[in-house]
């Protein structure tokens, strides 16, 4: 049993009072003093207050070293005055069952025997009460046994005195408490014991002893018991004197160090010595050991790891302490690792550590790492708290445009009602003027006073008319000029009604009616042949009860007002659905491109999982068996990220081990929080030795869901075509959907044109012309607008060069476009404008390379890389060459023809820089869901019905017969390259094997062109119905063909990639190819390339041939 009494008076520890060395002590419960963990500051420039300590009776076991240390621990405080106090004490009850659970917790406390062999040196207390009824802690080492034989008697009868004040009540003993006199407590070693004789008394003694006190606190003598109420006093009075006592053992250790410091020559120290995070330090400043020793304010500005977290700035006050001491709290975060600070004035002088701030190591906490990917974290949840932020501020603006869209539109189709309502009314007033009640011996209505919703009989003289002879009579009408349509449809019952052959039809007169219209007929309709139509004018009556013609005319508005808008709604919808349909098959198709692209290598290398995510663990294979390091012994892995830019520099290179699938081995990474790529090479040492690198490329592979996006390029394209505005060749079209796919990855694309003056403008948005600049002795005027989303900057020199009427076929082409290569670089440098990559295309635009290392690389465009792009080596090839010299990387257009021309004199020494990527096409612009130029838009989901739609109306539009027969398209242009005889070959073996045929295409060659109009006229003559030759260019025929024909067929003898089969797979068409170029890369064979096509994660998807002659044409179209 625990009780603990608090005593309030001043301590004196001078003397030590025992009762019985044989039978108790009382003794200070000063628990664990850790200078690391404090519990109270008090300011020094303050006087202390009286202390308090609390005092413990303790019954039980005599071995005290067994019983489980207590820990002292720190509340965290915000205040900069002191520390503040410790957790309360918990009750009597609590502190048994605490120690009850935690008795034999900790098995590195010391047993007695253990402490007595210990050559520390302690320091031991006892308590006691002297003839003042003062109570006081002393004695370093032994107590002698004289003084414990004169206190022996004086104890019990004095202590209970004081205990048994107030009918046992506390508060006496509190009152008592406020008389006593301090005394300082001297302590050694930084650590307090209690006598190692404490423990030698008998447990039974120190029962009696404390049954006898607590009987005297409670108010009784005889019960032997202590009340909860009472106990939790004594608890309380326990807690409070012990808090005290420790902060003034506090005190005495940071006065010592502050005079230690003193002596030292320390401008600063911190109590505690160890810094630990989410803890309470006090900084210690000697102003007159610094530059600010004659200021009357002293500040500290500081943050921690360094600078970067959480910074603060704080007064620091005056300590009494020798030696002009100032001080301040400040609480450590749990994140910190280092403290950074400085000392100044709160104006403008400043004690930096001559430069190089102070600074204090935090221990036990976070490293540098750890706390980077804090931050990360940390900014990861920021990004998505903006996220959400901006999601909703977009959801909130968006909702908005609707209200307002909303809101405008409905006002369009109130107006638009309001002038469809007056021509109504203008056409039907007109109407009702004419219209009579009744005509004579022709027709009448009973009764004749009628309105609407009245069941009226209408009369009708058979022999008035042109059925005079019909076996039936019908009546099919309407009302007010028909504006519901056919609504009245009534059978004729003869009546014989004198005077004619008159019959009738009872008909219900429609609500709103002001006026009824209707003819006669022999049937009901789409049976009747016969019709009374009044001479092409019908018969009309006006409703001699309608409702007033103003209400109707209102009423008629707002009918018409909701039909608009429920129209409209519908567009709309349709439209929103198709939107949303669209972004979703594109988020899908680039989400199967990148994984086809990630599979395409998985013989060489993959990763599991194959998609790689910020934060997560990535197993990367790697099949050294198909690289340069076949047959090495060890393979390492060698690893970074943000291409190769990361801030932990490249990882340390990892030996990797044998993976369970044949000759694959694999290496275990940890992706960063703001990684945006994945680097890695491999080498067969871990001091290098050979390297796989990609051929210089290195191996690259995209993670998602990083802090961190790649940085955007500015990327500048300099070329001489551009589709739509200026297309003769495929370059037009790679130049245009190239940059636009660029710009959707977030990068920054210019392109730099000339300013034909055969450019078609109509694609050219926001066309204006910008600036002017000199240069090569001519004004250069710069226009600029968009094309395709695209910003283009259009260069048009007044010397003339670019207003030939054309792209190519002047003498002088390449003056023109070395002009224009050199105009572009200038135009560059005058700008100002430093982009990343210029990229140059083709002959036409190859001087960029050599120019631009020549004349402006040294002279403002130092950090500029060129990329040159080979698209056709046929043309151009001493230009190709040099520019291939120059360029920093070269590509051409697809991996096969990289292999073609590789032996090739411009390209063969420069095969380490020089690689094959395959082209593509813009998916927004060819796209059958959304293309205007064909009659059904059309998915995967509807392709049968969307291509015979498309095949519907091409036949129609070039008058060839409607047929479900093979209909083979041919786009191109004609020339020796794309293989024209072997097309002249295709067209006729396709005519003889009863199918159709379409050319749209158009030859530079005069002699080429007259050649395909020739047999242009033959075919027309002989097969009209079956083969059309379009010679001349047009786009949505082009669109048309494309979603029309059965087969594309594309027989190049050469093709460095070509788009025409892409196109041609994008609406459905089966291509039909030559194998070579690009067209090998793109098209497999559906008989001989299914392992081929399975090896890259595809399917085979139409026919190819080898031969150049006709053989293998038909080898291919007869399958």
């Amino acid at each position: 049993m625990d009780v603990s009494l608090q005593l309030q008076r001043p301590l004196r520890f001078k003397e030590v009072l025992n009762h019985r060395t044989d039978c108790f002590k009382i003794r200070p419960f000063l628990g664990s003093l850790s200078f690391a963990r404090t519990i109270q500051f008090t300011p020094w420039r303050c006087e202390c207050l009286p202390s308090r300590v609390s005092l413990r009776v303790t019954a039980g076991a005599a071995d005290f070293s067994k019983r489980r240390q207590r820990r002292l621990s720190t509340r965290s405080s915000k205040s900069s005055k002191g520390f503040g106090r410790k957790t309360k004490l918990g009750t009597g009850n609590q502190k048994r069952d605490q120690k009850d659970n935690g008795e034999n917790e900790d098995s590195n406390i010391p047993t007695l025997s253990e402490s007595e062999e210990s050559n520390q040196t302690e320091m031991e207390s006892t308590v006691a009460v002297d003839e003042e009824s003062t109570i006081a802690l002393y004695q370093k080492n032994k107590v002698n046994e004289s003084e414990k034989e004169e206190l022996k008697e004086d104890v019990p009868s004095k202590t209970k005195s004081y205990l048994n004040a107030e009918n046992g009540s506390a508060r006496k003993v509190v009152e008592d408490v406020l008389g006593l006199q301090k005394k300082e407590l001297i302590l050694e070693n930084d650590t307090v014991s209690t006598s190692r004789d404490a423990a030698t008394y008998e447990g039974k003694h120190f029962t009696d002893y404390a049954i006898t006190e607590e009987k005297h606190l409670a108010g009784t003598e005889t019960d032997g018991t202590v009340t909860g109420k009472d106990e939790k006093t004594i608890e309380d009075a326990s807690a409070k004197l012990k808090l005290e006592m420790e902060e003034k053992l506090r005190k005495q250790e940071i006065e010592r160090l502050a005079e230690g410091n003193f002596l030292k020559g320390n401008k600063i120290f911190v109590y505690p010595q160890t810094v630990r995070p989410d803890e309470d330090i006090e900084v210690f400043f000697n102003r007159s050991f610094s530059t600010l020793n004659d200021e009357q304010d002293i500040l500290i500005m500081g943050a921690f790891n360094d600078w970067r977290w959480r910074s603060f700035t704080m007064r620091l006050n005056k300590t009494y302490f020798k030696g002009d001491w100032w001080s301040c709290q400040i609480h450590v975060p749990k994140e910190a690792y280092k403290m950074d600070f400085v000392f100044f004035n709160g104006q403008n002088i400043y004690d930096n550590n001559d430069k190089q701030d102070f600074c204090i190591i935090v221990e036990g906490g976070m490293d540098v790492f750890a706390f980077e990917d804090f931050l990360l974290e940390e900014k990861r949840r920021e990004l998505e708290k903006l996220a959400k932020e901006q999601a909703e501020k977009e959801r909130q603006e968006e909702e908005q445009r609707r209200i307002e869209a909303e809101k405008a539109a409905s006002e369009a189709d109130r107006a638009q009602a309001k002038v469809e309502t007056g021509k109504r009314r203008e056409i039907l007033e007109q109407l009702m003027k004419q219209a009579p009640r009744s005509v004579d011996n022709i027709w009448f209505i009973e009764p004749n006073e009628f309105k609407g919703a009245d069941k009226v009989k209408l009369y009708y003289n058979k022999t008035s008319g042109p059925l005079a002879h019909a076996n039936e009579l019908w009546i099919h009408g309407g009302h007010n000029n028909w504006c519901n349509g056919l609504t009245i449809v009534e059978k004729f019952l003869r009546s014989g009604r004198e005077g004619g052959d008159w019959w009738y039809a009872e008909v219900v007169v429609p609500g709103r009616a002001l006026v009824l219209d209707w003819v006669f007929a022999d049937g009901p309709p789409k049976v009747a042949t016969i019709y009374d139509n009044n001479n092409y004018q019908d018969f009309h009556a006006v409703v001699p009860k309608s409702i007033p013609e103003e209400m109707f005319w209102v009423e008629e508005e707002h009918q018409i007002f909701r039909k608009l808008q429920a129209e409209r709604k519908l567009r709309e919808e349709a439209i929103r659905a198709k939107a949303e349909k669209t972004a979703r098959m594109k988020a899908e198709m680039k989400e199967r491109t990148l994984k086809r692209f990630l599979l395409s290598q998985k013989h060489i290398v993959y990763t599991e999982p194959l998609d790689v995510h910020a934060g997560s663990t990535v197993t990367v294979f790697y099949n050294p068996a198909n690289t340069v390091l076949n047959g090495k012994h060890e393979i390492w892995f060698r690893c970074s990220f943000n291409r190769w830019t990361h801030r932990m520099g490249p990882l340390p290179p990892q030996r990797m081990l044998p993976a369970d699938n044949g000759s694959h081995v694999k290496a275990t990474v940890k992706v960063p929080l703001d990684a945006y790529m994945m680097d890695f090479v491999f080498s067969e040492r871990e001091d290098g030795g050979m390297f796989d690198n990609k051929g210089g490329m290195d191996y690259h592979i995209p993670v998602f869901g990083g802090i961190v996006k790649e940085p955007p390029m500015h990327i500048v394209h300099i070329a001489v075509e551009m589709a739509p505005i200026a297309k003769v060749g495929g370059l037009g079209d790679v130049v245009t959907s190239l940059s636009r796919a660029v710009q959707d990855l977030n990068h920054n694309v210019n392109i730099i044109l000339p300013k034909y003056d055969c450019l078609n403008l109509s694609h050219v948005k926001d066309l204006h012309y910008q600036k002017s600049y000199s240069w090569g002795g001519t004004e250069i005027k710069v226009w600029f607008g968009k094309v395709e989303g695209l910003s283009v900057y259009f260069l048009e020199p007044q010397n003339g060069f670019v207003w030939t009427g054309c792209v190519y076929g002047c003498k002088n082409d390449a003056e023109r476009f070395g002009f224009f290569c050199h105009a572009a670089l200038e135009f560059l440098h005058q700008g100002g404008l430093q982009p990343d990559i210029i990229h140059c295309h083709d002959w036409s635009s190859a001087p960029v390379a050599w120019l631009f290392k020549d004349h402006y690389m040294h002279y403002g465009l130092s950090k500029t890389r060129v990329v040159f792009t080979i698209h056709n080596l046929e043309f151009g090839a001493h230009f190709i060459g040099k520019a291939m010299a120059y360029a920093d990387k070269a590509t051409t257009v697809s991996h096969t023809y990289s292999k073609e021309v590789a032996g090739n004199p411009a390209v063969a020494p420069h095969l380490h820089k020089f690689h094959g990527i395959l082209n593509g096409i813009d998916l927004d612009i060819w796209d059958p869901y959304n293309d205007k130029f064909i009659p059904v838009p059309y998915t995967s989901e509807n392709v049968v019905e969307g291509k015979r739609a498309a095949k519907e109306a091409l036949q129609q539009r070039l008058g060839l017969k409607k047929s479900d027969h093979p209909l083979v398209g041919i786009i191109t242009r004609l020339t020796h390259q794309k293989g024209i005889h072997l097309i002249k070959h295709a067209i006729w073996n396709t005519l003889k094997r009863n199918g159709q045929v379409v050319l749209l295409g158009s030859a530079p060659d005069p002699r080429i062109q007259n050649d395909f109009v020739n047999l242009a006229n033959q075919l027309h003559s002989s097969h009209s119905d079956q083969a059309r030759l379009c010679l001349t260019y047009d786009e949505p025929l082009s669109h048309l063909i494309y979603a029309g024909a059965d087969f594309i067929l594309v027989p190049s003898i050469f093709e460095p990639c070509g788009l025409t089969q892409l196109t041609a797979m994008r609406y459905g068409s089966i291509p039909v190819v030559r194998k070579t170029g690009g067209l090998y890369d793109t098209v497999f064979d559906v008989d001989d390339d299914k392992a081929r096509a399975e090896a890259q994660g595809l399917e085979p998807n139409g026919f190819n041939f080898d031969g150049a002659d006709g053989a293998g044409v038909d080898y291919a179209l007869n399958r």
